[in-house]
Order: C-alpha cells, then sequence, then structure tokens
C-alpha cells in the first residue's frame, strides 16, 4: 500500500500545482512521491544528436538500445512490434534495477528549486515545424530521480531525444555542469491547439511511475490513469511499474492524433504500449498492450484509474469547510456484461475499503465527474466542475473478472485515495504474454450511455431518531414523460433496517427524488441497492453504496 505526503502548495493556485497520490494511515509504511506540476514549463530543444541501434539477439536488449546511442542523422529503424519485442526480451531475464544515480548538482533539490527548472516552450520539439502537437519535457530532480529515455520517430527511425543543461531555464539557481547526453528526462507533456486554433494547450501528460493524464476541451487536469498496477490495496506493500522508454511518433501536418509507444518495466513484468491520443471535446486514448509477466502476478490492475474524493453531500461528517464538496470524482460507473447500468457512490472512508464488481466481458468502466455544476464546488482555484471523467472501453471480450474498487482514508484533498481497475480472474502466469486493447474517454460523461436515467446526486444526513436519511436524484429523458405514480422505488440492503421509503417527483430537475431512512444499529457495514422501476422494467440505473458510520 502506497503512501503519500502533502506537499506545499505553491504557485498561482491548487490547480495550477496538484499531486498525483493516495495516502493510507499505516504507522509502518514508507512514504513514496509523485507530484504533478501543470504551473513548472520544463522544456526541450531540437536536437536529435544521437541514433541507436536495435540489437535483438545476445544482448540487453534495452540496455544496448539506451547506451549506444550514437551521434548520427538518420537515427535508427523503428516500427510497431519494436517495443513488443523489447518487452518479451526484457521479461524473460530477472528484473534489473535502472540505473537512477543524479549528477551531484541534482541529488538534493528542494521542491522549490526543482520547480524553478522550467522548460522554455519555444523550444518545443515540432515548434518550428508548424505541427499539430508539440512536446515539452520534464527535467529529473526532486523525487523525479527516474530516467526516462524519449525518442522521436520519423519515417521508421528512431533518434533520441538528447538531453541539455540548455533546454531549461534554472532561475536564479546556477546551470548545472551536466555534460551527460543519456541524463534522460522525468517524463513529457503534450501540447495542442484543444481550445482554440492560435494556441497550444497541454492536451495529456506522461510523468511518474506508469502514471498519465489528460483533458478535454475546457477542462483542466484531475484524475489519472496508469498503465499497470500491482497488489493495489495490499498491506503487503503494492508495485509500482514504471515507464522506462517512450518513442513518440512525429505527426503528419494537419494530423488529428499522436501516436506514443511505451516499454514498461518493473520486479513482476515488463510491457508494450501504444497509445494514440485524439483530443478534442472528448479526448480519447487508444492502448493496446502486449503484458509479459516474469513471475505469477494473483493481484494485477487493468486500466487503472486513480483519483480523489475528499468530501462531499454524500459524505461531510466532520467537515469544517466553506465548500460544498470538494472532489475529482463523484462516483464510479459500469456498463457491465449484461448490459446492466450500475452506479457506485464513492466515499472517504474511516477505514480502507475494497469492492469488487464480479463480470464478464464488461462493457465500460470508470471513475466520473457527474457535478458541473460551479455553485456545487464554490471553488475559484481547483475548479472542480473543470475535472474530466474517464471512461474505460474494453476492445473485444475480456472474459472473466471483476472492476475493483478502493477506496482510501484521506484528511487532505491533495492525496488520491479513490482507485479503480480491472482485475481478470485467473491470475496472469509467468512467461506468459496477454494482450489487451481499450479506449479510454476523457471528457465530461460516459460517451455511450445506456438510455435509463442517471444519479445526479447522492445526499446524507441525520434522519429521524438513530436513523441517517438518504435522498437520490435520477434524471434522464425517459423519465420525464412517465407519470409519477407509476414510478415506483425499489431499495434493498444486506444488513440494518430501511423504512419510510418515498418516490417523488423533483421539478427542479425534471426528474425523480427517491428518499428513505437507513437504521444500521450496531452494523460496521451495510451494502444498499436503489433503483427505480415501472412494474419490472428499470427506468434507471442501479445506485449502490457502501454504508460505513
Amino acid at each position: 500500500m502506497e503512501l503519500c505526503r502533502p506537499r506545499p502548495v505553491v504557485g498561482p493556485s491548487r490547480a495550477e500545482a496538484w499531486p498525483l497520490r493516495r495516502g493510507v494511515p499505516a504507522a509502518n509504511w514508507a512514504y513514496k512521491f509523485i507530484v504533478f506540476d501543470r504551473g513548472n514549463p520544463l522544456r526541450r530543444r531540437d536536437i536529435l544528436a544521437a541514433s541507436l541501434t536495435l540489437p535483438f539477439a545476445g544482448r540487453p536488449l534495452y540496455d544496448a538500445m539506451v547506451t549506444q546511442a550514437y551521434a548520427q542523422e538518420k537515427g535508427a529503424p523503428f516500427e510497431a512490434a519494436t517495443v513488443r519485442a523489447l518487452a518479451r526480451e526484457l521479461a524473460q531475464k530477472p528484473y534489473k534495477a535502472p540505473d537512477n544515480k543524479l549528477p551531484d548538482a541534482l541529488k538534493d533539490l528542494t521542491y522549490d528549486k526543482y520547480r524553478m527548472i522550467r522548460f522554455q516552450p519555444d523550444h518545443a520539439l515540432w515548434r518550428a515545424d508548424n505541427l499539430p502537437f508539440r512536446l515539452q519535457f520534464f527535467h529529473r530532480g526532486f523525487y523525479y530521480t527516474n530516467r526516462v529515455d524519449i525518442f522521436e520517430v520519423n519515417q521508421g527511425l528512431a533518434a533520441p531525444i538528447v538531453y541539455s543543461p540548455a533546454m531549461f531555464n534554472f532561475g536564479d539557481q546556477p546551470v548545472p555542469d551536466i555534460k551527460d547526453p543519456n541524463l534522460g528526462f522525468a517524463g513529457f507533456r503534450i501540447h495542442g491547439p484543444i481550445n482554440r486554433p492560435d494556441y497550444f494547450d497541454e492536451i495529456g501528460v506522461f510523468l511518474g511511475a506508469s502514471y498519465f493524464r489528460a483533458v478535454a476541451k475546457g477542462q483542466i487536469y484531475g484524475l489519472s490513469a496508469r498503465g499497470l498496477s500491482i497488489n493495489t490495496a495490499d498491506p503487503k506493500g503494492e508495485e509500482f511499474p514504471t515507464f522506462r522508454t517512450f518513442w513518440v511518433e512525429r505527426p503528419a501536418k494537419g494530423a488529428s492524433s499522436i501516436v506514443v509507444h511505451a516499454l514498461l518495466d518493473s520486479e513482476s513484468a515488463a510491457a508494450a504500449y501504444r497509445f494514440t491520443i485524439r483530443p478534442g471535446d472528448t479526448t480519447v486514448y487508444d492502448i493496446e498492450v502486449a503484458l509479459f509477466p516474469r513471475v505469477n502476478i494473483e493481484q494485477p490492475g487493468l486500466a487503472t484509474l486513480t483519483s480523489m474524493f475528499f468530501f462531499g453531500p454524500s459524505d461531510r461528517v466532520g467537515v469544517d469547510d466553506f465548500r460544498p464538496a470538494v472532489h475529482d470524482t463523484d462516483g464510479l460507473a459500469i456498463q457491465n456484461g449484461r448490459g446492466e447500468q450500475i452506479w457506485r457512490t464513492v466515499s472517504n472512508p474511516t477505514d480502507l475499503q475494497v469492492s469488487a464488481f464480479v463480470d464478464s466481458n464488461p462493457r465500460g468502466f470508470g471513475l466520473m465527474q457527474r457535478n458541473r455544476d460551479f455553485r456545487s464546488y464554490q471553488d475559484l482555484e481547483a475548479r472542480y466542475e473543470r475535472r474530466p471523467s474517464a471512461w474505460v472501453e474494453p476492445i473485444g471480450d475480456w472474459g472473466d473478472g471483476a472492476v475493483h474498487l478502493v477506496e482510501i482514508p484521506t484528511s487532505t484533498e491533495i492525496n488520491d485515495n479513490i482507485v479503480a481497475f480491472w482485475r481478470p480472474r485467473v491470475p496472469t502466469r509467468a512467461k506468459g504474454e496477454y494482450t489487451y486493447t481499450y479506449r479510454i474517454h476523457w471528457g465530461a460523461q460516459v460517451p455511450k450511455p445506456l438510455p435509463l436515467a442517471q444519479v445526479v446526486a447522492t445526499r446524507i444526513g441525520a434522519g429521524q431518531e438513530d436513523a441517517r436519511l438518504i435522498v437520490l436524484d435520477f434524471a434522464g429523458e425517459n423519465i420525464k414523460a412517465i407519470a409519477a405514480a407509476d414510478i415506483k422505488a425499489s431499495v434493498t440492503f444486506d444488513k440494518g433496517k430501511v423504512r419510510n421509503i418515498v418516490a417523488q417527483p423533483n421539478p427542479e430537475i425534471g426528474g425523480t427524488r427517491l428518499s428513505f431512512q437507513l437504521v444500521a444499529g450496531g452494523e460496521k457495514t451495510v451494502e444498499l441497492r436503489a433503483q427505480l422501476l415501472r412494474e419490472d422494467e428499470p427506468l434507471s440505473e442501479v445506485w449502490l453504496y457502501r454504508w460505513t458510520p
């Protein structure tokens, strides 16, 4: 299980300096840090001074690929199968931790000193080429000690982006005397004209372990995705695979997408990834994965999403804050293989909570930010109403497994504490090869919702005597024309008691309000389920909630 420590938020706003992590209160677990900082424009230069060879027999392929780069203009051959061959070969050998030693000038950077290091945007890759995308790069240092090698692929040839201090502005600190062309980078971000044609906004970022994020038009960063998670929520500790190398294909003029290849490595597995990224009103990542386990992986997490829920109308006991809600995500949505539409409201629990939604060939799942009204958050800096949702759409059949939801206690909004992923029923086996294809839609909502009313609000507060009052609002075109007398509510529970179930019109949203009281007694958890029906016909998605004291 990973812990994170809140860091000072500096810069123009909280939204401009947002960390990516989760927090779990446990006394003896070590801290790990991964920090995203949108307010820290780091920089790159158009130098492709080295190329590399890709030997495929008798040698450690990855090490040879990186260390044998040499100054040559044309680069080395690259094709889509290259990364898969590297990952397959890497997985056949024992894991070798990368050499992430930093020069003395970068070893002890404080957060403030690291944040001074800014990439100079006028040197972004492809800036002078009138292309629809540009790349900027993150410097190593602070918590970003891992070296990431980045290559440009152009006309079937791959050439490395060679590090130089001249790519960066170091603020009021001395420019470090670093002459190592293999220093590499911490990650990179993609810019393009997503909001207006004359300005290149940030679209996506790859930074830290196997994390990546994206935004759609008019949005700002919120939740994140991961290439692979292993042993999430396991008290023995979580493993964090890392993207070690990226190959970014040079886009054609007028292109609407950009392709990124990535090599992932960890103690348990190696993997090859291909991302086809299409920004827009909804930004879409098409992702192809080839996973090669070194060992049996009992607890893999595929298509992992990581987000934050601090408090909201469903969970604000003990909160003293002027804002009505603080979260990047208000629920987990699932469209299961049977066509059922599920909404699981998330919470900030007192104790770690793990839920599994067993399924076969899921149609999709995602961590969603449904509430898009500024008045629901009242935060002029964080602008939670502009945070994206992320919807995972499997391509092809994924077989039997479960969507897992992990809810972790947090005492601050800067810790990500909500995780969702797919776990196959059959563990991945050592020396096997597993392929998955899926699509992540980053935007305001599910791209293809079922024609059922959705839960648009979950509110929980004190009821009569020892009860908790639970109020759900449903809205959807399908229930607008149905007479109120024909709409019935089904509420089920596994423990405690439920009383005073009432379904009534809510003219303020053109929908239906369902309310009931839960008497939990001394129970520590109660699983609740509610749905609107007309006779036996479902009118709404299924609302699920795990109540805890």
